[in-house]
């Protein structure tokens, strides 16, 4: 154990500073697939990543079990969306049920109340390999016709680029700059996200 707990260190510091970091609402994300025009997003699901682990139990020791690390495992990333006259999505999938198999790469970014970029995470050659439409509901005058997508993939990363733009803004917020203005306006937010608009436009 630490003489010093970092987490009671942290919220102290904080607390004298008079800065807090508030956590991110989960519904202010954008999803970006290389090459494809797909409109917003409603939700997404599926960002994980696991290490699996074999048991081995060395002999004359029965007081604890060995959880050797094997391999990483990722789920399949699930998109959904409302329908609209955009078809990208369909016609991704189409063509891998075909054979055409096209693997693209994307990335999920989680936005700020100014809707600028958080934080965000790449994943890398994905293609569809389900897709699923609306349910259509001749009672039900509101709801919004929905199709979901999903992709299998070679793994999720959380770029350099947007680990240091969290560290600057947590930096910031801790140093004093309280409003969510004065956080944009500090020169290591803006460079970092100046790195995040062009990881959008490079997509």
């Amino acid at each position: 154990m630490p003489l010093l707990p970092l987490n009671a260190v942290f919220t102290g510091g904080s607390n004298l500073l008079g800065g807090r970091l508030d956590p991110y609402m989960s519904f202010n994300f954008l999803v970006e697939i290389e090459g494809l025009l797909t409109g917003g997003f409603m939700e997404v699901s599926g960002l994980e990543s696991e290490i699996q682990v074999e048991q081995y139990r060395e002999g004359g020791l029965n007081h604890y079990v060995h959880h050797l690390p094997t391999r990483v495992e990722y789920p399949r990333l699930v998109l959904s969306r409302g329908l609209t006259d955009i078809d990208s999505l369909w016609s991704w999938y189409q063509d891998a049920a075909k054979g055409n198999v096209r693997r693209k790469n994307g990335t999920i970014m989680l936005l700020d109340r100014q809707h600028l970029p958080a934080m965000w995470w790449n994943f890398k050659d994905a293609y569809p390999v389900k897709w699923v439409g609306p349910q259509f509901s001749a009672g039900s005058a509101t709801e919004v016709a929905v199709e979901r997508i999903e992709l299998v993939h070679k793994g999720i990363d959380k770029p350099l680029a947007s680990r240091a733009l969290s560290a600057a803004r947590g930096a910031a917020t801790l140093a004093g700059f309280t409003g969510t203005q004065q956080v944009l306006d500090s020169s290591s937010v803006q460079n970092v996200q100046a790195q995040a608009r062009g990881v959008i436009r490079g997509i």
